[in-house]
Formats: C-alpha cells, structure tokens, sequence
C-alpha cells in the first residue's frame, strides 16, 4: 500500500528507526512485561502494546504502571525490567527486509543513521547482534542522548547536523505515528511503514506509507533502487511454517474458486509478527501425496475484513479430493506484492490468478526450482511443529 504524494524533491540520506521499524521487539517486550506482571499479581491482556508503540523508556513505564495499577515508580519498573531485556537482546529478529535495506545503503554509499527513543546502551546492544548493522551507521543517536525524545524533532534533527545534511535533503522511515510527527515537525521527508496494523487512518502526516519494507522503492526518492527482483518476484531467505490442513473461511472454494489449505495460527503468531502481510510463493508438500508449486496469502484480507491475520496457501495442482487433517509443510522462497484491498470480487480474483502465473513461472527459475529439494520438505512429516 502506497498513500500520500511524495514530493519530487531528491533526498541524500536516510534516518531510520530501530525497534518496530527495524527490529521485531515488539513480542520480546510483550513476553517480558507479561512474566513480570503475573509476578506482581496482574494479567497482561496485550492492549498495551500498541500504547507504548514510539514511546520512549520512561514513557512506556508510566502507561504501564498507570493501566496495571502498580504501587512502583517508572524508574523502579525501568531498573527491574531492564536485566532482563538486556538478556533478551540476542533473540530479536530483523523484521522483513531490514538487513536487505541496510546492505543496499551500505553498498550503494547512502550515508544512515539510527535515531531511537530507546537508550544508547540498549540500541548499541540489539544491533550489535545484526551483522553488519553497526558499521552501516555514520550516527547513532539514542533516547537518553536529546532533551526531548519523539514527537520531538530534536533527534532527527541532530542526526541531520551530525550527517552535516540540510534537514530537507532526509529521507526518514519510521514504524510509529510519534515518530512520523518527530519527522515532519523537522521539515523531512517521511516513509511510514506501520507497527500498529489496521490503523493507517494514523499515518496520514507520512509521505508515503508502505506495508513492510519490501515494497520500499528508493528511487522515487532520487536514492539508488534495488536491483533483486526477478520476474515480478523478490527472492527471500527461506522460511518454514507446518502443520495440518484446517477448515478456512470456505470462501476460497465457494466466492474465489480457489481451493486454499488452510493452516492453523495458533503455533505462529511470533512468524506472523516477523513477516508482513502480502503474497508469498514457493513449495507444499503433502505428507500422502507429494510436493507441489505453491502461492500464499497472509494477512487479512482486507476484502473479506478478516479480523485475524490468517495463512491460506494455493497448492498449484488440481485435486480429486479434499485433505483436511493431512500434514502441510511450506517452504516460503519468494515474495510478489503486499496485502490489498478490491473493489470487486471480481478484480480479486483476477489479481490471485495474476499472482499464481507469477508464481508457477518463478517457480521454474534455478534460483528457486532448488529449494524443492529442501531439507525440510524431505524429512518426514510427523504431526509435530517442525518451523526453523
């Protein structure tokens, strides 16, 4: 999804945001507050998470102890929480093409720079685990190092200085709707590329709002673009998701004419965090019958207002019967495009067919034709919850 209207102004650097933009620590956030909480007696129901999006550390505190009740300071919540945090750094996953970005900047000469709400020590230590991240940075700029931290323009603009960047020349990418204020209050160009889902209306003051950072185009910026992708396909490092085959929706069949198999949620929800909603592709198999060409949906449909993002993939073969119960294991190799809404059900379908020829023509492709023979599609299939 792309909104606003971009202006034709070329930029000459890029500020980026660390944590929802960036990284996933959304989840390792939400499971620490959620031990420590039952600990004091309380129950995380999750509804806080979206509240302490773009907040800095003392912040994010005072919503907590305010919404729980808790007879403690925000910086008795901040010292107690913060060991812990800090031995959790090592299992933050970068979020979609994160790591893709910053190497292409990197390579490509674009200075960047980090400009977080979180402290010093704290971004230092959760790059420190991305390889390559540190060294792509000219400046890193930490919450406890400005006066004010976002909506405040006061990083950004610190950043733009240290850059020696007039502020007008910086591209920002931000994932919270603080940050996108910080940005535009100092006069920068802004891409939003949303942490809070089905909430666009939010985002409004952004340049551009994109769906994950795969669908970034630097170019429009006057930035150098990205030269990988193949044939209407943007290749992926594998990922694997498994487990039987569940009754949808029932729409695929009956509305689309589009058979899906259908996988359950529930052992996924930290893949589904990781990975943005859009149209994936790559290999199925079934553990009676075999391997197949497969294209994927995930999110949440925004024609059918799902209110759960889901996983619905296509096997590409036409079956006698149906299969539900049987073990499906994919190998997700490649993605096409994001998530979108139709005016039709019509012009839906359409677009899933456009997606499978996409995918069946990729599919033949080296680069992809390989990963049939993946490892995880070999092994046999056993019910249990096999993702790597």
């Amino acid at each position: 999804m792309s909104v606003g209207n971009p202006s034709k102004e070329l930029v000459s650097c890029v500020i980026l945001d660390l944590d929802g933009t960036l990284l996933n620590t959304d989840g390792i956030v939400s499971d620490v507050l959620k031990v420590y909480l039952v600990n004091h007696g309380r129950q995380w129901d999750g509804r806080e998470a979206q509240k302490i999006v773009g907040k800095t550390l003392s912040e994010a505190a005072v919503v907590i102890i305010d919404d729980y009740g808790l007879s403690i300071s925000a910086d008795e919540l901040i010292s107690e929480i913060t060991p812990i945090l800090s031995d959790k750094w090592c299992n933050i996953k970068a979020l979609s093409g994160a790591s893709r970005l910053i190497k292409h900047f990197r390579v490509e000469g674009v200075q960047m720079a980090l400009a977080s709400n979180s402290p010093r020590a704290n971004i230092e230590s959760k790059i420190s685990y991305q390889s390559g991240w540190k060294e792509s940075f000219s400046v890193i700029i930490g919450g406890d190092e400005v006066t004010a931290g976002k909506p405040s323009p006061e990083m950004f603009l610190g950043a733009a200085r240290k850059l020696n960047i007039d502020p007008s020349k910086c591209l920002v990418i931000e994932d919270s709707p603080t940050g996108v204020m910080a940005a535009k209050a100092a006069r920068m160009k802004v891409v939003a590329v949303p942490s809070l889902q089905k909430q666009s209306h939010l985002y409004t003051a952004a340049d551009e709002v994109f769906n994950s950072l795969l669908d970034l185009q630097p170019e429009k910026w006057g930035l150098p673009p990205f030269q990988d992708w193949i044939e209407c396909t943007l290749p992926l490092e594998p990922w694997y998701i498994g487990g039987p085959v569940i009754k949808g929706f029932g729409r695929g069949s009956k509305i689309l004419g589009i058979p899906t198999a259908n996988i359950s949620t529930k052992k996924y929800s930290a893949v589904l965090s990781e990975h943005p909603s859009g149209v994936y592709f790559g290999w199925a198999k079934l553990s009676e019958r075999g391997i197949y060409k497969m294209v994927m949906s995930i999110g949440w449909n925004p024609y059918f207002s799902n209110t759960e993002k889901a996983i619905e993939p296509w096997l590409l073969h036409d079956f006698d019967e149906d299969f539900y119960g049987e073990e499906l294991h994919l190998a997700i190799v490649g993605y096409i495009r994001p998530e979108a809404n139709f005016s039709s059900v019509e012009s839906l379908v359409e677009k899933i067919h456009q997606d499978r020829r996409i995918a069946e023509a990729a599919l033949e492709l080296p680069l992809y034709v390989k990963y049939k023979d993946d490892k995880y599609l070999r092994k046999p299939l056993n019910g249990e919850n096999n993702h790597l």
